[in-house]
């Protein structure tokens, strides 16, 4: 009872955040931008919502999870409406969707560990999202990780066209296109395969296969430019062999391989080189290849502990603000105690996941649990040291915070599955 009566608390503090977050942005204009108030209304219906059905037929699980996210996806979605109006209502349309989906995979999903079974269904799934970019692809902000399809007719659907009519759209409406990052996807069937694999771990005979997969997974990262992915998927590899094994020779192992394949990396690829190179001197780079470093690092240090102030700041002058760059318009507009207050969130988030794993009796749940924990953590780790020049620069999304619909959903979707994992040890 005193679980469900602080989940409750949180959850009123949840909306009252979203809706000052909102009127604070109506008011950045005059006469007041009624939108943004329909935004906020809009975001806590679905929340509530959200939280009520599963509530309602899963008591028991830790609903803590949804929480944290839905935190994290308002303040997301506050920065991107602050950015460009726009962009922030196709953003709502993907949280909403991945709320949706979050539901769906608590209430709908049979058993968990029956697809433990599934082992070869993952691995051949996990190939195909992992060289989907390099054989198809399409490049963006220099890494070829994005799958473009144009020319969608939806007028092959008669009744469409009258809707659209009706309403006072053109035919023209009706051709749409869809882009959509395969990795995306490949994290989350890499790690439904790693589980598989290493549930029943016995000697280092058992970490063929699965080392071949990731070793194939990580090659057609490096082929994509996407080293956002390479460091993501290593992390998620490295954190769940050494939960299944208990072994830390391994992990030396693993990280004297990395090693060598760093250097082979960085002798053989340029965009390898010159990513060492602007992390290493940005400032000599400033103009050209390190632009987008150094005006992150302004703008952060502009903001100070306490920021400029909601509206305030100066986005446009950070590139891709929207999706890579969020985290430093949080820090420039609301301050560096901000972006502190977001990772504690995230470390939260963390560790109610964790828990999951903990509870968990069978040891593809477990595994299951563990790596798409680390893949949300591996994520923030990544994007946040990249952004503060703590890490070399590499362009991956802030979990939930920034824009992307394919990394909206599969975190929930992830999510779905930890709650769902968390309502069945329960």
């Amino acid at each position: 009872m005193k679980k469900s009566i602080d989940e409750r608390k949180l959850l009123r503090c949840t909306y009252l955040l979203c809706i000052l977050f909102f009127i604070n942005l109506s008011f950045l204009q005059w006469p007041l931008d009624y939108q943004a108030i329909v935004m906020a209304g809009v975001i806590c219906f679905v929340i509530a919502y959200t939280y009520f059905i599963v509530r309602k037929f899963f008591p028991y699980g830790d609903k803590y999870i949804l929480v944290f996210a839905s935190v994290l996806s308002i303040i997301g979605i506050v920065m991107i409406y602050r950015i460009s109006p726009s962009t922030s209502i196709k953003q709502l349309v993907w949280f909403m969707l991945g709320e949706t989906i979050f539901v769906i995979t608590v209430v709908v999903l049979p058993v968990v560990r029956k697809y433990s079974k599934m082992r070869y269904v993952f691995m051949i799934l996990t190939i195909i999202f992992m060289s989907m970019s390099f054989l198809f692809g399409t490049t963006k902000n220099g890494a070829t990780n994005w799958v473009i399809i144009d020319n969608i007719n939806l007028g092959i659907i008669p009744f469409l066209i009258d809707i659209f009519k009706k309403i006072g759209l053109s035919e023209k409406s009706l051709i749409l296109s869809i882009s959509f990052q395969p990795s995306e996807f490949g994290k989350i069937v890499l790690v439904a395969y790693l589980a598989s694999a290493l549930k029943d771990y016995e000697n280092w005979r058992d970490l063929i296969e699965p080392a071949i997969i990731v070793m194939i997974s990580l090659g057609f990262m490096v082929l994509q430019r996407d080293l956002g992915s390479v460091l993501m998927f290593f992390g998620i590899s490295l954190t769940m062999l050494y939960i299944a094994t208990s072994k830390f020779k391994y992990v030396i192992i693993c990280g004297a391989l990395s090693i060598i394949g760093a250097i082979a990396s960085y002798n053989l690829f340029y965009h390898v080189r010159i990513r060492i190179m602007i992390w290493k001197d940005p400032w000599l780079y400033a103009t050209d290849e390190g632009y987008q470093i150094v005006q992150s690092m302004i703008s952060i240090a502009s903001g100070g502990l306490f920021g400029a102030g909601l509206g305030k700041g100066f986005p446009k002058f950070v590139p891709i603000n929207t999706t890579d760059f969020i985290f430093t318009i949080i820090c420039e507009e609301m301050g560096i105690l901000m972006g502190i207050a977001i990772i504690i969130i995230y470390f939260l988030l963390f560790y109610r996941c964790i828990r999951v794993a903990i509870s968990s009796d069978d040891n593809f749940t477990a595994l299951l649990a563990v790596g798409y924990s680390a893949m949300i953590a591996t994520q923030v780790l990544v994007i946040v040291g990249g952004v503060t020049k703590l890490i070399p620069l590499t362009g991956i999304t802030l979990p939930l915070v920034s824009y992307g619909g394919s990394s909206m959903v599969t975190v929930f979707f992830a999510l779905g599955i930890l709650q769902k994992i968390s309502e069945e040890n329960n």
